[in-house]
């Protein structure tokens, strides 16, 4: 089990949004986590609007550069919100948000790597992949 309970999630959350979160603690758990905060616990949240300035922001105050080769990258942000919110939506409604989340990360979304079924490594890592949405080019995501 990653995540013990709900406090665990919103310190990730809140952590991203206040630029707060130790860079250490930024894993891939973790943005799986404030994705699935940001989606259920903030109503006004537009993932697609918003996110990026979230993430770039907190990158800066943490000391990564938004780079062709650091930093935010649009592809993999963009794959991984839909890849949350469509694990999110075949769940339980009532199952509290650190459950869901575990399960999210025992699937095959919980490894940084799930992506390269989807696009080759030729394309992902491309600064074009990083600054705006490239579709996959091995095979459509499944949602």
């Amino acid at each position: 089990m990653v995540f013990s309970d709900e406090a665990a999630i919103d310190r990730i959350g809140l952590g991203l949004l206040d630029r707060s979160l130790p860079k250490p603690e930024w894993t891939h758990a973790a943005h799986l986590a404030a994705a699935a905060w940001l989606l259920c616990r903030r109503p006004k949240f537009v993932p697609e609007r918003d996110m990026p300035a979230i993430i770039r922001a907190y990158n800066e105050a943490t000391g990564v550069p938004n780079s062709d080769t650091r930093g935010y990258h649009e592809t993999i942000t963009f794959a991984s919100l839909r890849a949350v919110r469509a694990f999110l939506d075949a769940r339980d409604t009532d199952e509290p948000l650190h459950l869901a989340l575990n399960a999210l990360i025992a699937s095959p979304y919980g490894s940084k790597r799930w992506v390269l079924e989807h696009w080759s490594e030729g394309v992902i890592f491309t600064p074009e992949a990083r600054r705006r949405w490239v579709e996959p080019d091995i095979k459509p995501l499944p949602f």
